[in-house]
Parts: structure tokens; C-alpha cells; sequence
């Protein structure tokens, strides 16, 4: 079995377990041409990407910690898609680039990403991220 062979798999396997589709936020860069954006008194907004694939597992959280804490399993195929649309150095410069995701009308600050190789190809990403 080769590299491309496993990120097919699993794109079948994340579309089997719940399709879900998460959205990545950027900070707008562009600002409107506009006195008051110039003073700072104009939200820029933010960019969303969405990332699908996605299948959503639970974490366990602590009593005094966060109110959700979420594992998001993306496929290879939607990140370097991201990647290649916001111009990033790597999967990892997009992650860390995002202000947080949403799921399901939640913002979630992302905590950790990780990412499973087979053969030298990136298949999958692990992304915790917390509510």
C-alpha cells in the first residue's frame, strides 16, 4: 500500500464516520481604504476556510477546565487544499496562522495538532481544540 493509496482510504473513512465539515479563521488582511480604518476603529473581519472531511471525537475534560474539549480528524486532502488557497508554508504554519475554528456555530481555540504519516505521506490530522 502506497502514500496516496492510505490518504484515499482515509478520505472514505471520514466521509463513512460523519462527514463534518469544520471552518478555519483567519484575520482579514485587507483593510477598507477609510479614515476610521486607519484609526483602528473598523473590525477587519476574519476569513474562513472550511475544511471537510472531518470526523469529531470527544476528549475528556477536567473539572476546573475547559467546557469542551474536541478532537478533529481532517484529511490530508482538505488541509493541503487550505494550504495551497491561504498560501502557507506548510500545514503546520496554517494551523498556527488560524485564530480558532468553528463547529457547529462554537468557536474553539486550537491546542494541538498532529499529524499521521504512512510511507512518508501525510494522511491525517489530529487538531484538540478546546471551547
Amino acid at each position: 500500500m502506497n502514500g496516496p493509496a492510505v490518504v484515499r482510504a482515509t478520505d472514505a473513512m471520514l466521509q463513512t464516520l460523519g462527514n463534518d465539515q469544520i471552518t478555519l479563521m483567519f484575520p482579514q488582511v485587507a483593510m477598507p481604504d477609510d479614515p476610521s480604518a486607519q484609526l483602528g476603529l473598523v473590525d477587519p473581519g476574519v476569513l474562513q476556510v472550511p475544511l471537510s472531511p472531518v470526523a469529531v471525537r470527544s476528549l475528556d475534560v477536567a473539572a476546573n477546565g475547559p467546557r469542551r474539549r474536541l478532537e478533529f480528524l481532517i484529511s490530508s486532502t482538505a488541509v493541503n487544499a487550505a494550504v495551497v488557497s491561504q498560501n502557507a508554508a506548510s500545514a503546520g504554519a496554517l494551523f498556527e496562522a488560524a485564530l480558532g475554528l468553528t463547529y457547529e456555530c462554537d468557536v474553539f481555540h486550537i491546542e494541538n495538532v498532529q499529524t499521521d504519516y504512512f510511507a512518508g505521506t501525510a494522511y491525517l490530522y489530529r487538531v484538540t481544540a478546546v471551547e
